[in-house]
């Protein structure tokens, strides 16, 4: 019993920590109070769920425990009466929408999104400060995939979080006139929240699936609050075209099975004939960005469900418009990957050779394909170091295991 309800405390916060959060913060104007008010809700569940069981709304109980979490702050803090009232009035909404009979509150994560990316904030900090603040990634692992040290991370964070408050910030979606310079860092947050599930950083499915799920989600929002910008449609159809392949990942082993390899009648065929339609509609606008180009890689390899071949000439075309467009290091990797099967690895290679130090030397995909293309080339002894590296930087242990057997076959063991 004890065990079942402290893993139900768990799985609440880990489903509700992002629209509790946006929906304390927008009310209580202070993103670091609302993380602390929660925080407490949960540590309060952990301890008292196991000795009275399981509330039959779990994430209505840690809203109300979070509730009076931050009322208390409010008594013991100097706040202004009308701010006070204010607070008081929101919070007696949340209660009155939790006691209805759908016992639902609005879900604000698109405002909160959009306040993280606010153009008096810190750009380094919005993608970040979105990843921790609306889909509770921790702040070591965020500082693991932005390659900086979790001090460093946490303190940009920290800075970003009182800026917020500081500067007064409004949590609302802003108008049209202001989208753009902050759109695309809400498109980016959520595509790097949906890379971290893919990739499983955390080590576990089930966060794995859950935060892939939540940035799809969230996907769908935007596009649905803004079914005039072609670059949310293309993202969303980009992470269903990846999120259609996810059963094809792993054979019945658990082995990892690299994208040209897996069984094409695996994949969710539904889900690529919604990824088609978006990439569709956002093509009706004649306005191509990054993600578009990205969504329209996927849809080359979902192709192969159809036909039985990949067209690796016109993937090679469009990581040439891609990396014109947005030239990241995943995106001049991947370039490089398919060039080198269009024209050969030593032109691969060449690609690779062009990209700055700084930018590959703890990104595992370069030296996963760096020693590909290597192999390739019969270079065995720099493959094989290339191997070592992209498996010392690999978090998940299927990759870890498939690396490890493209090593064995470069360099078997006792030679």
């Amino acid at each position: 019993m004890a065990l079942d309800a402290r893993r139900a405390a768990e799985q609440a916060a880990r489903q509700s920590y992002g629209k509790l959060i946006a929906f304390l913060a927008a009310r209580f104007r202070d993103v670091p109070a609302a993380e602390d008010a929660l925080s407490d809700a949960i540590t309060a569940a952990l301890s008292t769920w196991p000795e009275r069981g399981i509330p039959d709304n779990p994430e209505a109980w840690l809203l109300v425990a979070a509730k009076r979490n931050l009322l208390r702050r409010v008594r013991h803090e100097n706040i202004r009466a009308g701010a006070r009232d204010r607070i008081m009035m929101a919070f007696e909404e949340a209660e009155e929408r939790m006691n209805a009979d759908n016992s639902t509150f609005p879900d604000e994560r698109l405002k909160l999104l959009f306040v993280c990316a606010h153009p008096a904030l810190d750009r380094s900090a919005h993608t970040p400060l979105m990843l921790q603040s609306v889909l509770a990634v921790d702040a070591a692992t965020i500082a693991k995939a932005f390659l900086v040290s979790p001090q460093a991370m946490s303190q940009r964070l920290v800075r970003a979080k009182i800026k917020i408050r500081d500067a007064h910030i409004p949590f609302v979606v802003p108008e049209r006139s202001a989208l753009p310079s902050r759109l695309e860092s809400v498109l980016s947050a959520i595509y790097a929240a949906y890379g971290l599930g893919w990739d499983g950083v955390d080590g576990e499915t089930s966060k794995q699936g859950h935060l892939a799920d939540e940035a799809i989600w969230l996907g769908r929002t935007l596009l649905a609050t803004l079914p005039q910008e072609p670059e949310a449609a293309g993202l969303l159809s980009l992470m269903l075209y990846s999120e259609s392949r996810r059963g094809a990942r792993r054979d019945v082993n658990g082995q990892y099975v690299p994208l040209d390899q897996q069984d094409t009648t695996l994949w969710d065929a539904e889900m690529i004939i919604e990824a088609d339609k978006l990439l569709r509609l956002a093509g009706t606008f004649v306005r191509l960005g990054p993600f578009q180009c990205q969504a329209a890689i996927q849809s080359v390899h979902a192709d192969r469900r159809r036909s039985g071949v990949t067209d690796w000439t016109v993937l090679a075309k469009l990581y040439d418009a891609l990396v014109l467009m947005k030239p990241t290091a995943g995106a001049r990797v991947s370039h490089a990957a398919v060039t080198g099967k269009v024209q050969g690895p030593a032109a691969g290679l060449a690609l690779l050779n062009r990209i700055a130090e700084r930018d590959i030397v703890n990104y595992q995909p370069y030296w996963a394909v760096r020693a590909h293309l290597l192999t390739e080339t019969g270079e065995t002894a720099s493959a094989s170091s290339a191997y070592r590296t992209a498996i010392g930087l690999s978090d998940s242990e299927a990759v870890r295991q498939f690396l490890q057997a493209r090593l064995d076959a470069v360099a078997p063991p006792g030679r």
